[in-house]
């Protein structure tokens, strides 16, 4: 059974050598038994996981094992395989890690050589199949949804009947249409800085969705009050399977 969650934009620098900035869009955790494993997503949807948890997940005690791993094969720590960066930590704040992309991940998976690590490389095999699905989708949707919001904004523009602060009223109102939370809300709830990104492939589908009803309504110059009925009418539609 696996639980995700999702969170977007989350900052770090890599500040010795051969580190640069990067950002983490998404974090997703998935269960192995009893153990919680992080995803790491960076803007480019490439996967990654820490050095801890996959120490932990291939039965090693502590991280140590995997780190006597990479003095035996030091080409793993090589921007190839695996990034020095700073993630959330449990307790709050950052700490510095090193994280191992799709490549390093299975890199270690065949060096390890634990009674638990055939069964665990097994189960991240299909995991992160599952994730880069969900990657394609997204990108397709994400792909789809950009001259959506151009059209959006012109509408808007032209809008004669529009509220006060009209971009972020309709935006904060699409995605409480699909969530139930405006960006302030979601972005709170998942992390991140965009609202968009905080979303599922799933999600923003249903958000290019009410982005068409809205750039509709807007050109017939509805007024905000008659949109948001319609949008949270939607809503409710979806919420009960129509």
């Amino acid at each position: 059974m696996m639980t995700l969650f999702f969170y977007s934009y989350i900052r770090f620098n890599r500040q010795q050598k051969g580190r640069s900035e990067m950002q983490i869009i998404k974090k997703e955790k998935g269960e192995f038994g009893k153990i919680k494993i992080d995803f790491y997503l960076n803007k480019d949807r490439e996967i990654l996981v820490t050095i801890e948890q996959l120490a932990q997940g291939f039965g090693y005690k502590k991280r140590k094992g995997i780190e006597r791993m990479l003095e035996r094969n030091s080409y793993l720590r090589s921007d190839e395989y695996s990034v020095i960066a700073k993630v959330p930590h449990s307790l709050g704040g950052t700490q510095e890690t090193r994280l191992f992309n799709k490549r390093g991940i299975f890199e270690i998976g065949m060096l390890s050589r634990t009674e638990k690590g055939k069964v665990f490389r097994a189960w991240l095999y299909d995991y992160i199949e599952g994730l880069e699905k969900e990657n394609a989708n997204f990108r397709l949707q994400r792909a789809l949804e950009r001259p959506k919001r151009l059209a959006l904004n012109e509408a808007i523009n032209r809008w004669e009947n529009a509220p006060k602060m009209a971009y972020s009223t309709v935006y904060n109102l699409l995605l409480k249409g699909v969530t139930g939370y405006n960006k302030t809300q979601l972005t709170a709830k998942r992390g991140g800085e965009t609202g968009i990104d905080c979303l599922n492939s799933i999600e923003l589908a249903q958000y290019q969705a009410l982005e068409d009803m809205a750039i509709a309504l807007i050109n017939l110059n509805f007024s905000y009050q008659d949109i948001k009925t319609m949008v949270f009418r939607q809503k409710e539609k979806l919420s009960q399977g129509a």
